[in-house]
């Protein structure tokens, strides 16, 4: 993001701005909102949406203004509109019944999700049994259990979960994450599984993904020098919720996680000299800038970029919406 300087006046306190690279949208959750947004202009609206397409407020508000109607489940939706699926995942139950009631539905499913599925259906297919670590209700997590009979899949949560799991008779293991999680604390539980179950082989590839991999390290090198970090997403957004954290164990003094500027208490503020800012994978580069622009009304601010991964990746859309 290019940042013009404004001239500010000599009373407002000065007030470093570190902002991390990469932040914001990943590719998952880039195709995922044009996937609805291409739906409507397509279809025309309403174009219903099952749960919301990525876990950030702003995003989901404008995409209702666009002509999209949010439900809970297929329940909800008529036979006769284009439905999406939500960028998390969902159980194979969930396009089972679309097809039953030949409904047009969009699957906006992050490719990286796709592949944890496909990786929980061939260790299935091979005898094993999966232990998930993720977070109990996530709907990733709800869509990745979603792929196999009950009982194939033993969700973990934290290292107590690791070391009081047993394993289901004699079955081998495998295992899988959710994509979102934080590497560090994904790795403590990992370590105690190991102890435990020495034969626990390695995925075929990482599962936690790239963008969230890449936006925690960036995270990282601002905690490591700022005295306060906001990490700009949703409540509900598992990747944001895991900035926070990281940003604290790197050694910031504070990490808030903020909707937008209007969430923001600037008595936060008071005694630091170097902000960090960093934005969840579901959350727009335009409550970056509009939150950089609030701190310039109250401080003299010089904005600085880090230098982290420069993300390249894109993701292709169905075919039914660029034909």
């Amino acid at each position: 993001m290019t940042v013009h300087q404004p001239i500010h006046p000599a009373e407002k306190r000065p007030l470093t701005v570190r902002l991390a690279t990469p932040r914001g949208f990943c590719a998952g959750v880039d195709r995922a909102i044009q996937i609805v947004e291409r739906a409507i202009e397509k279809y025309g609206a309403p174009v219903y949406v099952r749960h919301e397409i990525v876990h950030n407020r702003h995003v989901v508000e404008r995409l209702k203004a666009m002509g999209a109607v949010f439900v809970k489940e297929l329940d909800d939706c008529p036979d006769d509109r284009p439905v999406v699926f939500s960028a998390h995942g969902v159980p194979k139950s969930v396009p089972e019944t679309a097809r039953k009631r030949e409904m047009l539905y969009l699957d906006a499913t992050c490719p990286l999700v796709s592949k944890v599925h496909v990786e929980a259906e061939r260790h299935f297919a091979a005898g094993r049994h999966i232990i998930l670590i993720g977070h109990a209700g996530h709907p990733e997590v709800v869509g990745t259990m979603g792929q196999l009979p009950p009982g194939a899949i033993s969700l973990i949560e934290t290292v107590e979960d690791a070391e009081g799991f047993d394993r289901p008779g004699d079955q081998p293991l495998a295992y899988a994450t959710q994509t979102t999680l934080s590497v560090d604390d994904t790795a403590e539980i990992l370590a105690a599984l190991k102890r435990r179950f020495p034969e626990l082989p390695d995925p075929h590839k990482e599962d936690i993904c790239y963008a969230t991999t890449n936006r925690q390290e960036a995270v990282k090198r601002l905690g490591e020098g700022c005295e306060l970090v906001l990490v700009v997403g949703s409540k509900n957004s598992s990747n944001s919720v895991r900035l926070v954290e990281v940003a604290m164990k790197a050694g910031a003094r504070d990490a808030r996680l903020v909707d937008d500027a209007s969430h923001v208490d600037w008595s936060w503020l008071d005694g630091v000299s170097t902000l960090g800012i960093t934005a969840g994978a579901s959350a727009p580069e335009k409550l970056i800038v509009e939150l950089i622009e609030a701190a310039g009304e109250r401080f003299a601010v010089e904005v600085v970029e880090d230098n982290g991964a420069r993300e390249t990746v894109t993701f292709k859309l169905p075919r039914v919406l660029t034909t």
